[in-house]
């Protein structure tokens, strides 16, 4: 199978109190780009994820989304830092003596002050994260990785078509050679005839122009290898794995084919297919470029 480069999923797990939701998007890049945006907490866990992803996916601009909801009945603990708050006391106490004031210093208004009283989260156990996490990945990438195989299939099946289609546009070229010979035969005795109209022509003359003639505008060898490129492209196509790379190669030599096809031709029918094959292995190029 072949897979587009292109594709989304998305993953949701519960467990251990903790909710994680994963969604992935990709689109096509020449290489492998993974971003990934996932909470401040989980930070030490983004290099295990980008190494799970890396050995999925080779080509292909990906952006990963984490995003977590804390399902326990811990919320946060006040802590208490009682040294500071005598500290606060006695530097109260002390000012007190020293403007000659009553020291009205109470527990309430110490615990006011900076740092007395703190709220903190209850650490969440990073194994358990961690496994709640893969398990979210899994599905995303599952997801993930289905669309991108039914989008490598569509793009299959229409490249196949496009190659079917140039084989077709072969043919027309091949056929329209021997005319093309024959009328610049024709046009060359006519010629002949209209500037030597009281002399004999020398038909093996004639005959050698045409030789001459017919070897410089050949493009049998062109429309060869453009056929076995064909051929090529839809083995590969049939045989799968990553291979956009390797088409994307086989298409700029079809191109180069058609383009020595086009500038061997003055002739209007031929140039007109030559243009028709250029536009339809333009066409194959694009498609190629979303292939993994």
């Amino acid at each position: 199978m072949i897979k587009s480069m292109t594709g989304f999923g998305r993953g949701e797990f519960i467990a251990n109190d903790l909710k994680i939701v994963c969604e992935m998007k990709a689109v096509n890049h020449r290489y492998s780009d993974i971003n990934i945006k996932i909470p401040r907490k989980f930070s030490f866990f983004e290099t295990e994820v980008r190494n799970f992803l890396k050995k999925e996916i080779q080509r292909g601009k990906v952006d990963v989304f984490i995003s977590y909801e804390d399902l326990a009945d811990r919320t946060s603990n006040v802590q208490l830092h009682e040294e500071l708050g005598r500290e606060y006391f006695m530097a109260i106490s002390k000012l007190a003596e020293s403007l000659g004031i009553p020291n009205d210093a109470t527990a309430y208004r110490i615990s006011r002050f900076p740092e007395v009283l703190t709220l903190e989260e209850t650490e969440m156990n990073q194994e358990n994260a961690q496994e709640v996490i893969i398990e979210a990945l899994k599905l995303a990438l599952e997801q993930f990785m289905e669309s991108r195989v039914k989008e490598g299939e569509n793009l299959r099946a229409d490249i196949i078509s496009k190659l079917d289609g140039m084989n077709d546009k072969i043919v027309l070229v091949e056929e329209r050679y021997p005319q093309m010979v024959s009328d610049y035969r024709n046009k060359l005795e006519t010629k002949v005839h209209e500037l030597l109209s009281d002399v004999n022509i020398d038909e093996s003359r004639i005959a050698t122009e045409v030789i001459i003639y017919a070897d410089k505008i050949a493009v049998d060898e062109e429309t060869v290898r453009l056929r076995s490129h064909i051929t090529a492209m839809k083995e590969e196509l049939l045989a799968g794995g990553n291979i956009g790379r390797k088409l994307d190669f086989i298409a700029q030599e079809m191109n180069r084919e058609a383009n020595t096809i086009l500038s061997k031709c003055n002739d209007k029918a031929i140039s007109n297919i030559a243009i028709d094959l250029k536009t339809e292995i333009e066409k194959i190029r694009e498609q190629v470029q979303n292939i993994e």
